[in-house]
C-alpha cells in the first residue's frame, strides 16, 4: 500500500514541480544568506585596518595634545556575527554590528546605524527562515489540503473502505508520504546550508533546525485537522489559506500593533535632545558647577581640581561631556525598560501563535534581533566607560602622546552568551500541533469514513 500511494503521489508534475520550486528557492535563499555574511566579514576585515590607519594618522597631526588626540580617536566594538546569522538575517540588516566610538558623549554615538536603501529594507530579506515559515507552509497546503476529498470525489473513498480494513491508515500513510518529502527537501536545504555558509555543529544549530521540523510538522497537523472535516476540497483549500493568512499576517500584524500601542517610545526622541541639551548648556554655566557634578559622578579624579574660569581646559570639556550623558541618564533607563518590556511581552505573546514564536526563536538563535542588540548596546556602554576610566587621568594630567602604545588599541568584539531553554523553545510549538492533532482526531471518531459517500 506504502509503495502504490507513494507512485502515485511522486507520479504527478505539480508534486515535482512544488518540491523543486521549495528547493529552488530555499537555496536562493542560502545564496542571500551567504552574501549578507560575507558582507559583515568584509566590514569587520575593513574595520580592524581603518581603526590601525584612523589612530596612526591622528598620531601624525595631533601629537602635542592627548585631548585633542582623542577628541578624534574612534575605537571600534564588533557584535560577532554568528554563522546562523546566514539562514535568519533578523535586524542585523538595520541595526549596525560595529560601533565605532570615542570617548566624548555616549548617547550621541551609539545609535548610529549603516546607511541602507530604505526599498531594500522595505522589501526584506529572503532568507531561509522566510521560506521555512511562509513558503512550506503554502506548499504543505497544496499537498493535503485534498487529501481525503479528492478520493471522494473520484469516487475512489469506498474502495478505499473495501479493500482496507484500517481506512484510516491508508489516510495517515498519505499523509507520512508527503511529510517525508517535505523534510527531505527541508534537511537538503540544511545539508547545503551547513557547508556553504558554513554553519558550527552546535547546540544553536540543533535548535535551528529541531524548531524548523517542528514548525513544519504543525502545518501538517492544522492539514489533518482542516481534512477531518471531510468538507470538499475548495472548502478545504480556502479554510487551510484563511488559516495560513491569520496565522503569518493578521496575527503578528495585531500583536506588533497592540505592542507599539502598550510600549510606546516617546523617550527616543526626549533622548537625543536631552543629551545635546545636557551638553551644550555647560558652555554657558560656570566651571565650577560643572565639576562639582563631575566629581559627584567620578570622586576618584576630584584631585585634579577646577580649572580656571577663563581658561580652556580638557578636564572641563570632557567633564561637559559626561554631563551630557548624565542628564539623559533617567530617559536613557526609561527608554530600554520599555524596550525589554516590548522583547519580553513578544516572547509571552508568541507563545500562542507558532509563525510569530518560530520567528523570534529562530531570529534570537542567529543573534539577530532585539534582545541581541539591547545587549549589544548594553555593551557598548561599558565598552564606552572602560576607555574612558583609562584615558581620564592621562588627559586629565596631559600626559605625553608618545608615553602611549596606541598600537595594542585594536577592534574589540562582544559575542552574547546565553543558555538555550529548549522547554520554553519546542513546547509552544508541541503543545499547538498536538491540540491540531486531538482536534483531528476527535473528529474523525464523530465522524467515520464509512459514513462519507
Amino acid at each position: 500500500m506504502f509503495t502504490i500511494l507513494f507512485k502515485q503521489f511522486f507520479r504527478a508534475k505539480s508534486t515535482w514541480m512544488s518540491l523543486l520550486l521549495l528547493l529552488s528557492i530555499g537555496c536562493f535563499s542560502i545564496a542571500v544568506g551567504k552574501q549578507h555574511l560575507n558582507k559583515q566579514a568584509d566590514n569587520i576585515s575593513r574595520i580592524e585596518k581603518f581603526q590601525k590607519e584612523h589612530i596612526d594618522r591622528n598620531i601624525q597631526y595631533f601629537n602635542n595634545e592627548i585631548g585633542l588626540l582623542l577628541y578624534y580617536i574612534k575605537f571600534a566594538l564588533v557584535n560577532t556575527t554568528d554563522p546562523l546569522n546566514g539562514l535568519s538575517v533578523g535586524q542585523r540588516d538595520v541595526n549596525s554590528s560595529i560601533q565605532s566610538i570615542n570617548i566624548r558623549n555616549l548617547e550621541a554615538q551609539r545609535y548610529d546605524t549603516d546607511l541602507n536603501n530604505p526599498s531594500a529594507l522595505y522589501a526584506g530579506n529572503l532568507d531561509l527562515s522566510f521560506v521555512v515559515i511562509y513558503l512550506f507552509p503554502l506548499v504543505i497546503i497544496a499537498f493535503v489540503f485534498n487529501l481525503l476529498s479528492e478520493e471522494k470525489e473520484r469516487g475512489t473513498l469506498k474502495l478505499w473502505l473495501i479493500q482496507s480494513r484500517k481506512p484510516m491508515k491508508i489516510l495517515w500513510i498519505k499523509l507520512l508520504i508527503r511529510f517525508l518529502a517535505i523534510t527531505v527537501v527541508l534537511m537538503f536545504l540544511f545539508f547545503i546550508a551547513y557547508f556553504s555558509l558554513p554553519l558550527k555543529w552546535n547546540e544553536k544549530t540543533i535548535a535551528f533546525i529541531v524548531l524548523s521540523y517542528l514548525y513544519v510538522s504543525i502545518w501538517f497537523a492544522i492539514g489533518y485537522w482542516v481534512v477531518s472535516w471531510q468538507q470538499n476540497s475548495n472548502t478545504n483549500a480556502v479554510s487551510l489559506l484563511s488559516i495560513w493568512i491569520f496565522l503569518t499576517l493578521v496575527l503578528p500584524a495585531s500583536i506588533n500593533n497592540y505592542i507599539i500601542y502598550m510600549y510606546p517610545l516617546p523617550e527616543a526622541q526626549q533622548l537625543a535632545l536631552e543629551q545635546r541639551d545636557g551638553y551644550h548648556e555647560k558652555w554657558d554655566m560656570s566651571k565650577a558647577s560643572t565639576m562639582k557634578a563631575f566629581y559627584q559622578h567620578y570622586p576618584q579624579f576630584e584631585q585634579y581640581g577646577i580649572p580656571d574660569e577663563k581658561a580652556f581646559s580638557w578636564l572641563w570639556y570632557y567633564a561637559m561631556q559626561q554631563m551630557g550623558d548624565d542628564d539623559a541618564a533617567p530617559t536613557r533607563k526609561k527608554l530600554f525598560y520599555k524596550l525589554w518590556q516590548r522583547q519580553n511581552a513578544a516572547l509571552k505573546l508568541s507563545a500562542f501563535v507558532p509563525t510569530l514564536h518560530t520567528q523570534i526563536q529562530l531570529t534570537d538563535l542567529s543573534q539577530a534581533g532585539l534582545r541581541n542588540h539591547l545587549l549589544f548596546l548594553d555593551s557598548t556602554a561599558k565598552f564606552h566607560e572602560n576607555k574612558r576610566l583609562y584615558f581620564y587621568p592621562k588627559i586629565f594630567s596631559d600626559q605625553p602622546v608618545e608615553q602611549e602604545k596606541w598600537s595594542s588599541f585594536t577592534v574589540s568584539f562582544f559575542e552574547e552568551r546565553t543558555k538555550l531553554k529548549w522547554f520554553e523553545l519546542v513546547f509552544p510549538l508541541v503543545a499547538f500541533g498536538l491540540v491540531c492533532y486531538l482536534l483531528g482526531l476527535i473528529n474523525f471518531k464523530r465522524r467515520s469514513l464509512i459514513v462519507v459517500s
